[in-house]
């Protein structure tokens, strides 16, 4: 039943047609260079030889459209070379079957490998696989292989000039990314006025960081709106958050809390109105009335990252500022609050600023906090080192890009083999299909599988009926492929099946102008397309690579990231220094490079048709929620930061060593599914003085409650590894016990551990041949109370659906009892 319900989603994914942003311009350049190559061969060679050429410019006009921060001129460039070397080496190897099909295996390889790199990679290596499978038939020397190759790599390099003469939208992608994390802080400012312990997506952030990391080249051309600006949103996020929460910033409730919701709702404006600007490199448009609202009561002088405001000596400056009577007025902000409200004005006005420098060049020398350290992308040339490390990276039994590397070159070389046995003339398009459906994870290979299979009987049906209707001639036949190569521009972040369609429209009309009939390509084309799914998807299921066995790996990872955010922002407070922003600045990438990888994965099981057997959906959700907490507390305290000069807190720096020690055994308790213990943590917090800083300390209890609720969301099922130590230390007790009194220690028969019953998930395994459990007492089968605990301090059965209490923490989390199924929020396919 699994594999059917999963299956219905795959079928409904791969249909469905995205809602997106279209670029006519982009789609109009790029068939603007298939048509040159086209019209360019057709009048001065043959129309074999323009179908043939036509390849390489449609492919390298595909491969500027992959989410890629290079520049478009560079992919097409790359894609081109890399189409030329492929077509070349399968001519050389086509006279003898073998040698091709170890020429193939080996590129087919290599290309799954090239995922190790990104997706924009592994897409780019299948589409030379194709352009291997299809032209290899084409040349009947070595010389016209040559010549074959230079014109392949002739229409990339046609490509890549039309970009360079007509460039559209400059920057156009790195100004959506930075815009876009604009745009999120103000929907997390919105958010946060109705529910002040929102969480914040901060995967826009972590793209904006992602196109911030730029070649040298481009450093020295880029804009001066995309320097700096993203130190900026990364300060304003914590301070957003500081604002809103009632434990420390604006009280829960009265005037204080509606001013915060005033100043929020600014903030939110002018957030969105710099993410336009941004966006369109246009000046900032910011209402009057806004700026004056976000000044009445937050701009007064002295350091804004000063301490003084928090004394009622600095109150009283602040009061007095611009006539405000805070004693009038009961709305006025206090302590933290104040002190955040007064950075978030700052804040605002240093990146409304930046936003309006609209296409401005950014200066040479980086001087800006937000970029200290300059981000830099390798060359092409210098990608060789970066690729093979990321190869070897992968080169294990478990990586699933090794596994999908395997899957890519065994299903190439058997669909092949099977191609040309079904139909000598079109047996590549079984291998094509393979490779081009096949994805490192489950859910993508299927439902792509799906997608090309529908768009292909569409496309296919359309280009069969304008042929069938016009009877065009080999130009007429040019353009309409010509036209088909634009739509499949168009429609390119669509999705699959809605580009596909048009896809194939291209190829039967390509293949119509070398010479071959629609009666000779449609019904071929069909059918090897299903066979090369078929075959696809059955590899997977052969050979998979499921995420879902990993996911604790992932859950761990994500813990070790987020509590050593968390003990670096405590731990800026026990050493405050200038380094201790640098650490914690590090540390926060690395924790949300593990959030990223979580979600991912947690996304891909859900989407898989197998199960965790020691964790449910519903414990990794409030896993999931509880680490989300921990960040949380850990980002309010990173708004206070003190500076080098303030007194260090003795109880933040126990708390944090605590926290990173317990944090390290944790990791391991995770991956072995083991009970969760933080008594260092507790310790420290306990021993925390009450004349420290009441707003760290009250952040390290929020993160204290939030490992609670993590223990307890993980600790839920039995913990059958925790058994036979357990059981263990009460045998050596015993014995201890019998020496001390003389008596026999007790013999295996006598450990009351219940036995493990598929019926009742409640109770523990039991491997050392011990009696059944007794029965339930009647009132507790009914929902009584839970039976008392066994004279050696065993705790008793947890009854079905209860948590059962494991080592020392809480035993509950108000997360309990959640079974509503409520899918989290899915990421970006790769290639659209």
């Amino acid at each position: 039943m699994r594999w059917l319900r999963v299956l219905g989603a795959i079928l409904r994914a791969g249909l469905t047609i995205e809602r997106t942003r279209l670029e006519p311009l982009v789609a109009l350049r790029a068939a603007a260079g298939v048509a040159i190559v086209v019209g360019l061969f057709l009048w001065l060679v043959s129309p074999a030889y323009a179908a043939s050429s036509a390849l390489g410019a449609f492919s390298a006009g595909t491969a500027t459209f992959q989410r890629s921060w290079r520049p478009r001129k560079v992919l097409a460039l790359g894609a081109g070379a890399g189409l030329a070397v492929s077509t070349f080496c399968g001519y050389v190897a086509a006279g003898h079957p073998v040698s091709f099909l170890l020429v193939l295996a080996t590129w087919t390889f290599l290309a799954g490998m090239a995922w190790s790199a990104g997706p924009t990679a592994g897409i780019v290596s299948c589409a030379t696989v194709a352009a291997m499978l299809v032209t290899v038939t084409l040349p009947t020397s070595v010389a016209e292989a040559l010549e074959h190759a230079g014109v392949i790599a002739f229409g990339g390099l046609v490509q890549a000039a039309l970009i360079w003469v007509f460039p559209i939208r400059r920057w156009g992608a790195h100004r959506d990314a930075l815009a876009d994390a604009f745009a999120a802080l103000a929907d997390f400012s919105r958010r946060l006025r109705h529910d002040p312990s929102a969480a914040f997506d901060a995967e826009p952030m972590t793209v904006a960081r992602d196109a911030a990391t730029l070649t040298p080249s481009q450093a020295r051309r880029r804009p001066a709106v995309l320097h700096g600006s993203r130190g900026l949103a990364e300060r304003i996020r914590p301070v957003l958050a500081t604002l809103a929460d009632p434990e420390v910033g604006a009280p829960a409730e009265g005037p204080g809390r509606d001013r915060a919701r005033d100043l929020l709702a600014t903030a939110a404006g002018i957030l969105d109105a710099a993410a336009r600007a941004i966006r369109r490199g246009e000046p900032v448009s910011v209402p009057e009335d806004s700026v004056e609202n976000l000044r009445r009561d937050t701009r007064a002088p002295g350091k804004v990252e000063g301490d003084a405001q928090d004394t009622d000596a600095g109150y009283a400056e602040f009061a007095g500022y611009a006539g405000y009577d805070g004693a009038a007025d009961p709305g006025a902000l206090r302590g933290s609050a104040l002190r955040a409200a007064r950075r978030l004005a700052d804040l605002l006005e240093q990146a409304v600023e930046i936003a309006d420098s609209g296409d401005a060049l950014a200066p040479t020398r980086a001087g800006g906090q937000g970029d200290a350290r300059p981000l830099r992308r390798p060359t092409l040339l210098r990608l060789v080192p970066v690729l093979h490390k990321a190869f070897r990276r992968e080169l294990r039994r478990d990586s699933p890009v090794l596994r999908h590397a395997v899957r890519l070159s065994a299903v190439a070389c058997a669909g092949y083999g099977i191609g040309s046995a079904v139909s000598p003339d079109h047996g590549y398009w079984v291998p094509i299909t393979a490779v081009m459906v096949m994805r490192p994870d489950f859910h993508q290979t299927y439902s792509r599988a799906v997608a090309r299979l529908a768009g292909t009987a569409v496309g296919v049906g359309l280009a069969t009926a304008a042929v069938q209707f016009a009877q065009p001639g080999s130009w007429v036949t040019g353009a309409l492929a010509v036209l088909a190569a634009g739509l499949t521009y168009l429609l390119m972040r669509t999705g699959y099946a809605a580009s596909q369609c048009f896809t194939a429209a291209y190829v039967v009309l390509l293949l119509g102008l070398g010479g071959e009939t629609w009666q000779e390509t449609a019904g071929d084309r069909v059918l090897l397309t299903l066979l090369g799914g078929a075959m696809a998807m059955t590899a997977y299921a052969l050979f998979p690579a499921w995420e879902t066995p990993r996911i604790l790996d992932r859950l761990a990872d994500r813990l070790d990231g987020t509590s050593r955010y968390a003990a670096a922002v405590v731990r800026g407070y026990a050493e405050p220094a200038t380094e201790s922003r640098a650490e914690v600045h590090d540390a926060l990438l690395a924790g949300r490079a593990a959030d990223a990888a979580w979600n991912e994965a947690f996304l891909k099981a859900k989407q898989e048709p197998v199960l965790h057997p020691g964790l449910t959906r519903e414990e990794a959700e409030d896993a999931d929620d509880a680490l989300t907490s921990l960040g949380r507390a850990a980002m309010l305290l990173e708004t206070h930061l003190p500076g080098p000069d303030a007194r260090p807190s003795p109880g933040a720096s126990r708390f944090a060593d605590a926290l990173e020690a317990d944090t390290e055994q944790a990791v391991r308790d995770v991956r072995r599914r083991r009970a969760l213990d933080w008594d260092r943590v507790e310790q420290a917090l306990d021993e925390w003085s009450d004349n420290d800083d009441p707003v760290v300390r009250g952040a390290a209890e929020l993160q204290t409650r939030a490992l609670d609720e993590l223990t307890a969301a993980v600790s839920r099922s039995p913990l059958e590894q925790d058994v036979e130590p357990t059981r263990q230390v009460r045998r050596i007790q015993r014995e201890v016990e019998a020496e001390e009194s003389g008596t026999p220690p007790a013999t295996a028969l006598t450990d009351r551990t219940p036995p493990q019953d598929d019926s009742a998930p409640g109770t523990a395994a039991e491997e050392d041949g011990g009696p059944p459990a007794a029965p339930l007492p009647a009132e507790e089968a009914e929902g009584g109370p839970p039976p008392r605990a066994e004279a050696d301090g065993e705790p008793a059965p947890a009854r079905d659906g209860e948590p059962r209490p494991a080592g020392p923490g809480p035993t509950g989390s108000p997360h309990e009892g959640r079974d509503d199924g409520t899918p989290r929020p899915t990421g970006r396919d790769a290639d659209g």
